[in-house]
């Protein structure tokens, strides 16, 4: 029967506003302003899903996006599901639909529930020593794990949803709009700095906005009125910005940051229509304040993890913010004064507080005085051995604790009714985004925490996330770090009075004893990943000592939550066990984001068309009046082919590459990546950049030149040429253009910063028609008529500076194809009227248009490589049948040292060869094995085809290919091992049509 557990008004809700949503196809109501959790629990629903490993029930169990086991699916089979979702998080809104994940046909009644009943069978790390054997039985299993792995189910449709990116600069980054970060914020704001705040929560002010204590008080003011106030002056200063519903995900190296700001997550389904859903924020900020607070810790026991045990933080806020009771029989268990001041919370609303439970042998605080006096029994120096009820608690069991915290005083058991138990186990700055950005952390043994030491960047910490937990500390310490971290003079926090209780006593025990064996336990560290106590000290029983390596082991900190509630204890027990300091010990590497974030944020608006840019050369409008296909090439579309009357690419390809070897052929090249290199030290750069030298490099002259990684293995090749002492143009590949450029850089600014030399990138600046065949000298010269293009004067290699009516341009005699060729470089805006002239010029001569394929097949003709195609990052010069290029005289250049490893130098690496198969109308498909004898079992592959084509202009297929030790077995037969056949070929040399290069000069 559903109970409305709401307990009081709360002006953080809107309860004029009701909203009715659905939990697993059921109907409940709660108002504007709750999230999901809030409304469930005021509808007296505690069984929100069921955990990875065992399916044991899951609760709610904090208030914030620290929640390991609330998770939910929403809006299932639709385009807008989401799995994954923290119902602690999700504000809820008319036609919310949630569900329950990781349960099966219901959570109510879960079939995978049977491996809780088999947990004796799957301890930590079960599956790497099950899974192993029979080794025949591997589909099987995988077929099961990968059903049973993950939790929510990923979307099958498109996301219809808007997103989008926004670049911020600020003078001062607040993260976090607690009481600290609002009191930064102010300051920073009123002394004229841009500053930007940030809060992951729908309303700013932290936990101290709804605290009401007679204990705790400012200046004789309630906290919270105080804040009030603090927060409506701070609103109205012009020079800040602040952000609600805004969660930052990662810190990255010199204060840039992102954020994740939600914009519609609250809204209805019709207010979301056309609505920009979430926006990622790249924000640069010349200073940094993390005011992120600090996460309460549960307590290590026996069977910990039913639902209704909740972190006492948690059960104040939905008490406090939402009006909202998560029980009617509440007990507290604490090592610390908070859950008193939570306790005496609930029961000044009229929420019954049967007892709490302290491990603590005393403790004279305020708080705990006051506890006392409203008739709340408290069990001091006790802890909870175990707990009942399976879908919720309904009772624990107590014993009283010896000295040391170890075993009891006495067998005796206590049992306590209860259908909320509440967790209070100390506090764990969040440092997440400060170790993010590099920050160290120092180990304060006085009360187990990690705090942040020393800084990488132009930030500072403050608040409880620095490990100030009291509110005198917070405002003092903070008032204090701002005036030094901002560089003023003083804040109008420094006077202040203020009011609070001091925790004096704190007893931290990590793994709280029990009445059993610890084998006969479930003392929950991970809630998402059922991680135990008795998992990690199994961990340190088989070897492991490293945190990192337990924590793989174990799954410990590997789900959703990212283990913001359960690492800490983790390490404790890892110390205790290993007999180690925590401090010795480090933690687990914090790693972006910080909470999920959907793939929609990540890329925005870059999605479908727009997922890359489409760049698009200046003869692209003629090319596609004229009928060509393109295909992608980095981001560029080129011409792939131009069919004629419906021809095939096939019948396409052939008529090109036939044309441009009988008459003449033209090619769009602008493609090609051209990098401008000037500089008294340009032609040594050359020289370390490329295998070749080129310090005696003719001006006027071209060179081609491979370039290696510092491996030994090509990287990229290009023509260069030199235009004057100081000046050369790279030309690179198409796809590699933006790389070379960089990786370049990185050797001018990193490597090499003596050399004066600058480059520039002016892809874009030229168009490029390259005119290929016996009868582009003719084609050139109705172009140029003034132009001596004799052999004498214009070799091939060379290059000279030319006009076509009174646009000057360049024109480089260089050859892709082995043919006679002309590249014509000229202003871009220029390009397709010169496109259109050499089409012109050429139409006496059949000037046959060729795209990608054909050049390919061209090219593969005369046994010139295409990087990327014909090597894959394992391939030297020496390895192509290049020796020639790598020059023996030069001192040095990037990869020389790894060409002489005994690795690459051995004889029987892969080599480039040609093949021609037996059937010269038979054609290899590219990536096909080559080997040597189909009869051996299993077959022993020599290598790959990467190049194949079907000559017309030998009448023959060729292929190129690489095999291992192929350079010493020329004229041998081999095989492709085809799906219904064997495809017999002979090695050759690559070189396929006119060794002699006489078309070049033809």
């Amino acid at each position: 029967m559903l109970k409305n557990l709401r307990v009081k008004t709360s002006k953080f809700i809107d309860e004029t506003t009701r909203v009715s949503f659905k939990f697993n196809s059921k109907t409940y109501y709660g108002f504007k302003g709750d999230t999901l959790a809030s409304a469930l629990l005021s509808n007296n629903v505690h069984l929100i899903g069921r955990s990875f490993k065992y399916h044991r029930p899951r609760g709610i169990m904090t208030a914030g996006s620290e929640e390991p086991s609330a998770i939910v699916q929403i809006n299932d089979n639709t385009a807008l599901t989401e799995p994954n979702v923290r119902a602690t998080e999700i504000e809820i809104y008319e036609g919310l639909e949630a569900k329950s994940q990781n349960c099966w046909p219901s959570v109510d009644f879960d079939i995978g529930a049977i491996n809780n009943f088999m947990s004796p069978l799957l301890p930590a790390g079960f599956y790497y020593k099950t899974f192993m054997w029979p080794a025949s039985f591997w589909e099987k299993y995988e077929y099961l794990i990968r059903h049973s792995a993950g939790l929510g189910k990923s979307p099958t449709k498109a996301d219809p949803d808007i997103y989008d990116h926004r670049y911020i600069h600020c003078d001062v980054l607040v993260i976090g709009a607690g009481i600290s970060g609002v009191m930064a914020a102010k300051t920073a704001a009123k002394n004229n700095l841009k500053t930007l705040l940030l809060d992951e929560k729908s309303e700013i002010g932290g936990s101290t906005i709804y605290q009401d204590s007679e204990n705790i008080k400012i200046n004789d003011q309630n906290s919270s009125s105080w804040l009030e106030n603090e927060i409506s002056e701070l609103e109205k200063l012009d020079n800040l910005e602040i952000k609600t519903r805004t969660s930052v995900a990662a810190y990255h190296g010199y204060n840039y940051l992102l954020a994740r700001e939600n914009l519609t997550d609250h809204l209805s389904k019709s207010e979301k229509q056309n609505k920009v859903r979430q926006r990622l924020l790249k924000i640069r900020a010349k200073k940094v304040i993390v005011a992120t607070g600090s996460l309460e810790r549960p307590l290590v026991f026996n069977n910990n993890d039913r639902p209704g045990i909740m972190l006492s933080s948690a059960v104040k806020r939905y008490a406090d913010y939402y009006g909202v009771a998560s029980g009617q029989k509440n007990i507290f268990f604490t090592n610390n004064d908070t859950a008193y001041e939570s306790a005496i919370s609930l029961s000044k609303k009229g929420i019954n507080v049967e007892a709490i439970i302290d491990i603590r042998e005393h403790s004279d605080s305020d708080f705990t005085i006051e506890a006392e006096s409203l008739g709340i029994k408290i069990y001091r120096s006790h802890t909870v051995v175990n707990t009942e009820g399976y879908k919720r608690i309904n009772k624990v069991t107590i014993m009283e604790l010896s000295k040391d915290g170890q075993s009891f005083t006495s067998s005796k058991k206590i049992n306590l009714d209860c259908d909320c138990l509440s967790l209070a186990g100390g506090w764990t700055p969040a440092v997440h985004l400060f170790t993010q950005s590099g920050g160290k952390l120092k180990f304060r043994d006085q009360d187990q925490v990690f705090i942040p030491n020393k800084y990488p960047s132009d930030q500072i910490s403050i608040g409880s996330c620095k490990g100030d937990f009291e509110l005198d500390d917070i405002i003092k310490n903070t008032s204090k770090t701002l005036i030094d971290f901002l560089n003023i003079n003083e804040t109008e926090y420094d006077g202040l009075n203020i009011k609070c209780p001091k925790d004096k006593e704190i007893r931290n025990i990590w793994l709280l004893p029990s009445d059993k064996v610890l084998g006969k336990t479930k003392p929950f560290v991970d809630y998402q990943n059922d991680a135990t106590a008795k998992d990690i000290k199994l961990a340190l029983r088989e070897g492991f000592r490293s945190i990192e390596h337990v924590k793989r082991y174990t799954t410990t900190g590997m789900g959703t939550d990212q283990g913001k509630l359960g690492n800490m204890h983790a390490l404790g027990i890892i110390a205790d066990t290993a007999g180690v300091k925590m401090g010795e010990l480090g933690t687990t590497t914090f790693r972006p984001p910080y909470t999920p974030l959907t793939f929609g944020t990540i890329v925005g608006r870059n999605v479908g068309e727009y997922f890359d840019t489409f760049r698009r050369t200046p003869m692209n409008d003629w090319q596609i009046e004229h009928n060509a296909e393109f295909e992608n090439v980095g981001q560029w579309k080129r011409a792939w082919y131009y069919p004629k009357n419906n021809e095939t690419i096939y019948e396409a390809v052939q008529r090109e590459s036939k044309a441009a070897r009988d008459s003449a052929g033209i090619l769009d090249a602008s493609t090609l990546g051209k990098i401008d290199i000037q500089g008294t030290d340009a032609s040594e750069f050359l020289n370390r950049v490329y295998t070749n030298a080129w310090s005696k490099l003719a001006i006027g002259k071209c060179r081609y030149g491979l370039m290696l990684n510092e491996d030994g293995m090509v990287y990229d090749d290009g023509v260069t040429t030199r235009l004057d002492e100081n000046h050369y143009i790279m030309t690179t590949t198409t796809g590699g253009a933006a790389n070379v450029l960089g990786k370049l850089e990185d050797y001018l600014q990193t490597e090499w910063p003596e050399l004066d030399v600058y480059l520039s990138s002016v892809t874009d600046h030229y168009a490029t028609a390259s005119v290929c065949g016996p009868n582009s000298k003719k084609i050139l010269n109705k172009l140029v008529p003034d132009l001596d293009l004799s052999d004498e004067s214009f070799p091939h290699m060379s290059f000279k500076n030319a006009k076509i009516g009174n646009i000057q341009c360049r024109i480089m005699r260089i050859s892709f194809t082995g043919e006679h060729t002309y590249e014509i470089n000229i202003q871009a805006n220029f390009g397709k009227s010169l496109w259109e002239k050499c089409m012109e010029a050429g139409k006496e001569f059949n000037i046959t248009p060729y795209g990608t394929e054909s050049m390919h097949l061209l090219r593969a003709e005369k046994g010139f490589i295409i990087v990327g195609q014909d090597t894959d990052g394992t391939m030297t010069p020496i390895d192509l049948q290049m020796d020639w290029i790598v020059s023996k005289k030069k001192y040095d250049f990037i990869g020389k040292r790894s060409l002489y490893r005994s690795d690459t130098m051995k004889k029987d690496r892969k080599q480039l060869v040609g093949l021609i198969t037996d059937n010269p109308s038979e054609v290899l498909e590219e990536g096909a094995q080559i080997v040597a004898d189909t009869k051996l079992k299993p077959i022993e592959m020599l290598g790959h085809v990467t190049s194949s084509y079907y000559s017309p202009n030998l009448q023959k297929s060729i292929a190129l290919a690489v095999v291992r030790g192929g350079k010493n077995m020329m004229g041998q037969k081999l095989f492709i091992p085809m799906e219904n056949k064997n495809i017999n070929v002979t090695i050759v040399d690559p070189i396929f049509f006119d060794k002699e290069n006489v078309r070049l000069n033809a």
